[in-house]
């Protein structure tokens, strides 16, 4: 009797595996995952074309033309100069609930320029670049798009919805297109980050506003009449030995940078215009604002005291993010499922050529991108960054994470990033993005409960009475916002 029941036990044991292996053969041998693993050289040609174009946010016509046309003749229903920005676009695949949202940019830096080698080496100095390995990020979330869009097309239901936004690095577009309703309606969104390795995202970061600050004066000659003139870089340089001195005076966390971006013309002729561009953050939105007032009334009273007169307007503004668990719990179980990135030879010699050219003796550095940090895990370089991604959290549930595209021989916006994010090493990290994205949107999918958990910790933490306020106020979109 004993024996039988042993064979029973096994019998069931074995119905179970079996039953459990079904299961997951449904998500990981689908449309899906097929579309994924035969796509790897449409995605490399795709990132290393952006790679190339290089274009500064508001200015990425190419960039983005490329990536929507490359969802349009997927299917997609794709909606172009959203939030009066020509560069923003909305794609959208498939009908009824959930409805999941993935985010993409696609802008370079100013003056990271670099080729595809493993030492320094601008293709043209004081280029462009994409330092912040942006033609990864919207690439491996248009490719995690197109496969939902593959398994939906199966015949489930379920919306997927691209989000191309432009200017993350300083022009801040997701707070023009939150404030103009881009992503109401949306139940989950995923984001995500070139990195040197992998992780969920826990870091709230840090909310901050950009202010541009230009005083006008009376030009003169500075030597034989210097007193018909009125300084307006004297007014610069009081409004900014004011904001040095409150530095004592504020939270802690608060950070303050500037430069000064026009500071005259010649040594012999009093400034009749200069400029400032400021930065201020803290963990706080609350905080950021009231810095924002404080420093406006500096300004005045250097204006004030220079016989000069001063305009101000914020340029950027983020909201520190929204952490929402549930939903980064959804996307640890996958992260760690789909596992980093692993070098072949050639890719093994490249990095090790570049961290010798990096200066970096520790070899075992390269073991960082095949890693998987687990859910909450320490990464300080993420508590001091700023993203409007932060804007978006605040408006649907998000959560992001960090995948290893770069050889871990730099610290972020560095000619290292530049270099190996336009290689088949970017690549290999856009793929596995792709898989952790549609996996994820797989279970959101089969899991009206996991959907329900994830918006009602959302309502929770943000409140019930919340209204999104943007930082920008109702300005326009600077679409170009250097000027």
């Amino acid at each position: 009797m004993k024996r039988v029941l042993l064979i029973i036990a096994a019998v069931m044991l074995c119905c179970c595996l079996s039953m459990s292996g079904r299961k997951r053969d449904v998500k990981f041998s689908n449309a899906g995952t097929a579309y994924i693993e035969r796509s790897f050289s449409t995605y490399d040609v795709l990132q290393k074309q952006i790679h190339s174009f290089a274009e500064l946010g508001y200015m990425e016509y190419r960039s983005s033309g490329l990536l929507a046309s490359h969802l349009e003749s997927n299917g997609f229903r794709v909606e172009m100069g959203v939030a009066g920005i020509p560069t923003a676009f909305v794609a959208t695949f498939g009908s009824g609930s959930p409805v999941i949202g993935l985010l993409a940019e696609y802008d370079a830096l100013p003056g990271m320029s670099q080729d595809t080698v493993a030492y320094k080496k601008a293709l043209k100095d004081g280029a462009p670049g994409h330092g912040c390995g942006h033609n990864l990020l919207g690439t491996g979330s248009v490719a995690g798009a197109v496969a939902i869009s593959k398994w939906l097309a199966e015949g489930h239901q379920g919306t997927v919805v691209l989000f191309g936004c432009p200017a993350e690095e300083g022009g801040g577009g997701k707070a023009y297109m939150a404030r103009e309703g881009c992503f109401d309606g949306v139940d989950a969104i995923l984001d995500w980050h070139p990195d040197i390795c992998n992780l969920v995202n826990v870091e709230s970061g840090l909310a901050n506003v950009q202010m541009r600050f230009t005083f006008h004066g009376v030009s003169s000659h500075a030597s034989s009449a210097p007193e018909k003139g009125r300084s307006a870089l004297d007014a610069v340089e009081a409004f900014n030995f004011m904001m040095n001195m409150m530095r004592e005076h504020v939270p802690d966390g608060t950070r303050i940078h500037y430069v000064i971006t026009d500071g005259g013309k010649a040594p012999n002729v009093v400034p009749d215009r200069a400029e400032v561009l400021y930065y201020l953050r803290n963990r706080s939105r609350a905080v950021v604002q009231d810095l924002k007032e404080r420093a406006i009334k500096a300004a005045e009273g250097a204006a004030m005291g220079t016989g000069t007169t001063v305009e101000f307007e914020a340029v950027s503004g983020n909201f520190e993010r929204l952490y929402n668990e549930s939903l980064a719990q959804v996307l640890q179980r996958n992260l760690e499922t789909v596992g980093g990135v692993e070098y072949d030879a050639r890719e093994m010699a490249f990095a090790e050529e570049m961290l010798e050219a990096s200066g970096i003796n520790d070899k075992s550095v390269l073991k960082k991108p095949s890693m998987v940090l687990p859910l909450g895990a320490d990464y300080p370089t993420l508590k001091g960054v700023s993203s409007d991604v932060g804007n978006v959290t605040w408006v649907a549930p998000t959560a992001s994470f960090r995948a290893a595209t770069f050889v871990p021989a730099g610290l972020g916006h560095c000619w290292q990033f530049t270099s190996s994010g336009g290689t088949t090493i970017g690549t290999k990290g856009v793929m596995n993005v792709a898989k952790v994205m549609f996996f994820t949107a797989y279970d959101l999918y089969n899991s009206p409960e996991t959907v329900a958990k994830v918006k009602a910790e959302f309502d929770e933490r943000r409140g019930n009475d919340f209204v999104f306020v943007p930082l920008i106020g109702d300005r326009k979109p600077p679409l170009d916002y250097r000027k």
